[in-house]
């Protein structure tokens, strides 16, 4: 199996896994970049629950389409220019997370509130502008404001979550909305009882060496993957 074999075998994984969740829903997007390339694959757009290979587009970072089936979805600056910002980034998905996004639209400033939300102790910062990311001007903007950060919010709209390799992507954006889900219902309870930055960076040191939490939840994709393909036999 080649490596952007390998590449799409995952992806399809991934994007079952966060379909079934409701974070994609048939809006959402998600990339890899092919190591060692200025190429990514991406999803193609209006991409539903049953993904075959073909439904990835390969595509260069200045925007050049090599393979696949169908368009790219319309926010494909979002990929593209954050892969070209960040070199250390090698997975991106893109979002419109109920819990997540509302923290765009409340007085409430998205933190750590919960363990797994301590990924994101260095801060996750808000993109101003609601209008969708369809230029590359726009995408230069989002990737300015996602700076070094691991996720960023997009007021009113959505979020962009990265990662290193897509399996982190994936951890990082169920650790994210589980994280902002728990946060909405402590707001509904009272007041936020959020995690001090002394707190959240200590406790993201401990969590986090290793990569035993994202092989956690990448060990649920695979269960969840290996129970959905013995169902359809």
């Amino acid at each position: 199996m080649s490596n952007e074999d390998a590449a799409i075998a995952n992806a399809l994984k991934a994007w079952r896994f966060l379909y079934k969740r409701g974070f994609i829903e048939g809006f959402g997007h998600l990339s890899v970049r092919l190591p060692g390339t200025d190429q990514c694959l991406l999803t193609r757009h209006s991409l539903g629950p049953r993904p075959v290979a073909d439904d990835f587009l390969l595509m260069s970072l200045d925007g050049r389409t090599f393979a696949g089936n169908g368009d790219p979805p319309g926010e494909y600056p979002i990929h593209l220019e954050i892969y070209r910002a960040r070199p250390d980034v090698g997975s991106v998905v893109h979002y419109h997370g109920m819990y997540s996004t509302a923290f765009t639209t409340s007085e409430h400033t998205l933190r750590p509130i919960h363990s797994l939300g301590t990924l994101f102790h260095d801060g996750i910062p808000v993109y101003p502008d609601p209008k969708l990311i369809k230029t590359r001007q726009r995408g230069e903007a989002l990737a300015k404001v996602l700076g070094p950060h691991r996720a960023v919010l997009l007021r009113a709209h959505g979020a962009a979550i990265t990662g290193p390799d897509l399996r982190q992507m994936v951890g990082g954006a169920f650790m994210f909305e589980e994280n902002a889900r728990r946060a909405c219902i402590s707001a509904g309870l009272g007041k936020p009882v959020w995690l001090d930055e002394h707190t959240a960076a200590d406790t993201a040191a401990d969590l986090f060496t290793g990569e035993g939490a994202f092989r956690r939840v990448w060990a649920l994709v695979e269960a969840e993957d290996d129970e959905q393909e013995k169902s359809e036999k």
